[in-house]
C-alpha cells in the first residue's frame, strides 16, 4: 500500500477570511530547502507521496532537452508551461512543431479551450473551436515529440510509458529527485506522472533552479538554461494576470503550480519550497510558497505582501473586499 498524504499527515498552511471570520481553512504540507540543498523546514508530512501533476513539468522539459528536443529561449520556457492556450502561447507550439516536421495533429493532448478568457471570447465570436494547439500542456508534449524527432524514436504513442522516451523521463526524475518512482499514473493531459515525495521533489527543483548553463555537466547547463529562459519570458510559464508568471516577473524566481494544489517555487538565491494542498486547491499555493521562502530569508517581507496585493486573493461581499485567502497558523 502505497503511503500518500492524509489529514494526519497534514498542518494549516492557509486560511480563507471573511469580515474577520475564518470562513475556510487549507491543511497539507510543504518542505523548505536552504540555498545548498539542506532541509531547513518542515511542515507536515513531507515524506510521503504526492503527484507532482504540472510541477513536474521541469523535470520532464529537461529530460526533452537532455533526448535532443533543440529548444532555446521561449521555445524552451514553453516546455514546462501549463499556459493559458493565447495566441501568442499558440504560435509558439506551431513553432515548435513546425521546425520539426510535426503538425498539431501530431499532439497527444486533448483539445482544448484558451484558459485565457479574452482569447476564448474572440475564438468563440470567429467560432473557432477547441484546439490541442491551446491546451495548456502542449508546450510539454510538442518539446516531447521534438525530442522523439531528434533521438529518431517513434512519434507514435509517445505518452505510453514504455515508450522509450518516457523511460528517458523517468531515469531523469529518478537522477534528479533521487529516488526511485514507486508509482506512475497519468495526468490530465495523458502523460505520464510520477509520484513522488514532496521532499524528493524539492531536491529536484532545488538542483534544476540552482544550475548553472555555463556548468560542465550536460544536464545542469540544460536545467540552467531552462530556468534563465523561463525567467527572460515569464509570460509563457502560465499567462498574464496568472500567479506563476505574476511570481515570476514581481520576485524573480522560478516557480511551477500543478493540479490539485500542488507548488514549487525557487527563489533568486536558490532557497526552494515546495508544498500540496490535501484538499487540492491551489488558490493559496503562490502566496504560500513565497512566505515560505521569506521565512527563511530568501525573499523580503515587503516584496511578498506586493505579490499578495497583486494575486487574485480578495474574498468579495457585495462587490467590495471584506476579507483574504492568506498563509495559515502551520507556517
Amino acid at each position: 500500500m502505497l503511503e500518500t498524504l492524509t489529514v494526519q499527515d497534514s498542518v494549516e498552511l492557509a486560511v480563507v477570511e471573511r469580515s474577520g471570520f475564518i470562513e475556510s481553512r487549507h491543511a497539507g504540507a510543504a518542505v523548505v530547502l536552504s540555498p545548498d540543498g539542506e532541509v531547513i523546514a518542515r511542515h507536515g508530512n513531507a515524506d510521503v507521496l504526492i503527484l507532482p501533476r504540472s510541477s513536474l513539468k521541469p523535470l520532464q522539459a529537461v529530460a526533452c532537452i537532455t533526448a535532443g528536443a533543440p529548444l532555446e529561449g521561449e521555445q524552451l520556457a514553453l516546455a514546462t508551461a501549463s499556459h493559458t492556450g493565447t495566441d501568442r502561447h499558440a504560435a509558439v507550439v506551431r513553432d515548435i512543431l513546425t521546425a520539426g516536421g510535426l503538425t498539431e495533429d501530431d499532439l497527444a493532448c486533448p483539445p482544448a479551450w484558451p484558459g485565457d478568457s479574452a482569447t476564448r471570447d474572440e475564438l468563440v465570436r470567429e467560432h473557432g473551436q477547441e484546439a490541442r494547439v491551446r491546451m495548456n500542456c502542449s508546450g510539454k508534449h510538442a518539446a516531447m515529440l521534438r525530442a522523439c524527432v531528434a533521438t529518431g524514436w517513434p512519434t507514435a504513442g509517445y505518452l505510453d510509458p514504455a515508450h522509450p522516451l518516457q523511460a528517458h523521463i523517468r531515469e531523469v526524475v529518478e537522477r534528479l529527485t533521487g529516488e526511485k518512482i514507486a508509482h506512475t499514473s497519468i495526468d490530465g493531459c495523458g502523460a505520464p506522472v510520477h509520484a513522488l515525495t514532496l521532499t524528493g521533489l524539492a531536491r529536484a527543483i532545488h538542483r534544476i533552479g540552482t544550475a548553472s548553463d555555463r556548468s560542465p555537466f550536460a544536464l545542469h547547463r540544460v536545467a540552467g538554461s531552462l530556468v534563465r529562459a523561463v525567467r527572460e519570458n515569464p509570460w509563457t510559464v502560465e499567462g498574464p494576470g496568472r500567479p506563476d508568471t505574476i511570481a515570476t516577473e514581481r520576485l524573480g524566481v522560478f516557480t511551477k503550480g500543478g493540479a490539485e494544489g500542488v507548488m514549487v517555487m525557487v527563489a533568486p538565491d536558490g532557497t526552494t519550497a515546495a508544498l500540496k494542498m490535501l484538499d487540492g486547491a491551489a488558490r493559496a499555493s503562490t502566496i504560500v510558497a513565497a512566505t515560505l521562502l521569506a521565512r527563511a530569508g530568501s525573499l523580503s517581507d515587503t516584496d511578498v505582501a506586493g505579490l499578495a496585493e497583486a494575486l487574485p486573493l480578495d474574498v468579495l461581499g457585495g462587490g467590495a473586499r471584506v476579507g483574504t485567502v492568506r498563509p495559515g497558523a502551520g507556517l
